[in-house]
């Protein structure tokens, strides 16, 4: 791009023949010539402008005096991680069931109504005539037994911290939470769901702590089913899922070895609660918490570390001791010197805290 003199002005007029044979002028489109701009046709500079919503992307900085007009970028769209969704068809309600009593009635009566067709055929022992076993009879029997069948087949006991799943033809049907004899459709299938409090300690699973080192970690989970549904029909197997949900978290969190700063383990614990708790939700499980228990070296860094600890505790008592003897020497000089006991000089004042130092450390030093 080649910039002009800073005026304005129009081009010259320049004759040219036409078919006609007549000459008239014809004037180029009117130009404005800018130093810091560069040659613009002037029907450009009424072109309609965008709407304001349209300018919401990032704008590039233009390079200074080359007339380059801002340039709109727009930003690159962030891709979110996607989160599980549960089937919105599956979610716990309650099914309908029956009280026991009524199980146990109609069973009951199937029984009776048996009993009264084998006497109204009458094949009893000791009957000697009756209508005898006809197509009335069969019906009575089939419908009888039948009615037997669905009292006593039905027939369920509740117990507490257990529920039953059922469900028909692959179709959830809903749960039960009740206690006590109850009567449940025999046609619909029953899966029981255990919806105690529970814990479950693990293996020794991997881990790493601040640092990267290696860890061997034990921890210790509170949880339960809260969604039978989701629980037991929307995942194969949510006590799998659970220990993967817990390992998962322990490759994110770092953990530390007992011993140190108490509060730096109860975080890690509250970070593994988190994680595990917002992984597991969507399957209906809660999780209450998530302990480590025992923490300990990788058996390939183990020797190393375990070096590496004693010298830094090792180091750490030194460095507690010398302390400690320091105090104790500055103590006795000061008090030697400002009670008048003794007059000292610099160099006696050395010799002094050199011969306190080694005495002092050489009592540390011996057993008790």
């Amino acid at each position: 791009m080649s910039t002009t003199t800073p005026h304005t002005h129009e081009p010259e007029e320049h004759p040219e023949s036409l078919p006609g044979g007549a000459g008239t002028a014809v004037r180029p489109p009117r130009l404005i010539h800018n130093e810091a701009t560069t040659e613009i046709p002037v029907h450009l500079l009424f072109r309609d402008e965008p709407a304001p919503e349209a300018r919401r992307p990032a704008v590039v900085n233009r390079r200074q005096g080359t007339g380059e007009q801002p340039r709109h970028v727009r930003p690159a769209p962030v891709r979110r991680r996607p989160e599980p969704r549960p089937d919105p068809e599956l979610q716990e309600r309650p099914a309908r069931v029956l009280p026991g009593a009524a199980g146990v009635l109609a069973g009951l009566g199937g029984v009776a109504g048996c009993l009264a067709t084998t006497w109204w055929a009458g094949v009893l022992p000791g009957e000697a005539s009756g209508a005898g076993l006809g197509a009335a009879q069969w019906a009575a029997y089939a419908g009888t037994g039948a009615l037997g069948l669905l009292g006593f087949g039905g027939l369920a006991r509740g117990r507490t911290g257990r529920a039953w799943v059922l469900g028909l033809f692959g179709r959830y049907r809903g749960t039960v939470r009740r206690t006590g004899l109850l009567w449940i459709n025999p046609l619909l299938r029953r899966r029981r769901a255990d919806v105690r409090l529970r814990h479950w300690r693990s293996g020794a699973v991997p881990a790493a702590d601040a640092n990267g080192v290696a860890l061997r970690v034990v921890v210790l989970v509170v949880w339960r089913v809260r969604d039978t549904a989701r629980a037991l029909l929307g995942i194969e197997e949510h006590e799998t899922y659970l220990r993967e949900c817990v390992e998962s978290a322990l490759a994110r969190v770092p953990v530390e070895l007992p011993g140190g700063v108490r509060s730096g383990a109860d975080a890690a614990g509250d970070a593994l609660t988190r994680l595990v708790a917002a992984d597991v939700a969507p399957v209906g499980v809660e999780v209450f918490s998530v302990q480590p228990v025992r923490v300990e070296y990788a058996p390939e860094v183990a020797a190393a570390m375990q070096r590496r600890r004693i010298a830094a505790l090792d180091a750490q008592q030194r460095a507690t001791m010398l302390s400690s003897v320091v105090d104790s020497v500055e103590d006795t000089v000061t008090r030697l010197t400002t009670r008048g006991l003794v007059e000292l000089d610099d160099y006696e004042r050395k010799a002094l805290v050199r011969d306190l130092t080694v005495a002092f450390c050489s009592a540390r030093r011996e057993p008790a």
